[in-house]
């Protein structure tokens, strides 16, 4: 793993907050709590968490337009926030958190590989603090979160398996993954695509070693952050 800091209450407004780095990437994760729900689980007693993703302007090489500039998302973005949603809903137990919805807002400030893993790690951050008030405030009598989610990406460089990429690995890696796991070691999903080189399975079970191995270390950071 590059090396990874956690800094939490960055961010005012936000019932959770953290400032997430892996290496040279940056995340500001905000996690924020409304009396609602949507209207295809209304009535159901069922909570609800989900996600949007940005990349701003600067966070790479070159400026990038801001997506409402041209009026819509792209569909990077779309499968990314809706990544982070799913994987944070995966260490939810729905029923406890109740009728209520909280939104993981993931903006990227600076970008060198791994942003989509690097969300979601602080994404559940940002969830547990916002967690942490309900349960402070008696507005649920039981911690919701069943276990912390984290995600690293794994690849194939230069003809050895290498743990949480940085871009210029990720830009020439012949396979490229990203593994999301919940803290029990439970898997929610693996992306794992050939990038102009096919891999074998025994290549794919070394990554997934790997990935077990860099999740480890991520939920020890989350679990320290949250202390």
């Amino acid at each position: 793993m590059r090396p990874v800091s956690i800094e939490t209450g960055v961010v005012k407004h936000a019932e959770g907050s953290c400032l997430i780095r892996i290496g040279d990437t940056a995340v500001i994760c905000t996690a924020s709590l409304e009396e609602r729900v949507p209207p295809f689980i209304k009535g159901s007693g069922l909570g609800w968490v989900t996600a949007e993703y940005g990349m701003l302007p600067r966070s790479t090489g070159s400026r990038m337009r801001r997506e409402a500039a041209s009026g819509k998302q792209g569909g990077r973005t779309v499968e990314i926030q809706r990544l982070i949603g799913r994987s944070l809903r995966a260490g939810v137990d729905r029923v406890a958190l109740g009728e209520r919805q909280i939104t993981v807002d993931c903006d990227v400030i600076q970008a060198d590989g791994g942003t989509r893993c690097a969300s979601i790690t602080g994404g559940w951050v940002a969830l547990k603090l916002a967690v942490n008030k309900l349960l402070k405030a008696r507005a649920i009598t039981s911690d919701p979160l069943v276990s912390p989610v984290a995600a690293v990406s794994c690849g194939i460089y230069a003809g050895q398996p290498v743990l949480d990429l940085d871009y210029p690995e990720d830009s020439e890696a012949g396979v490229d993954g990203n593994f999301i796991l919940r803290g029990d070691g439970q898997l929610i999903e693996v992306q794992m695509s050939a990038e102009g080189a096919t891999f074998t399975r025994d290549q794919m079970g070394k990554l997934m070693d790997l990935a077990e191995k860099g999740v480890a270390e991520l939920v020890e950071a989350q679990k320290a952050a949250v202390a």
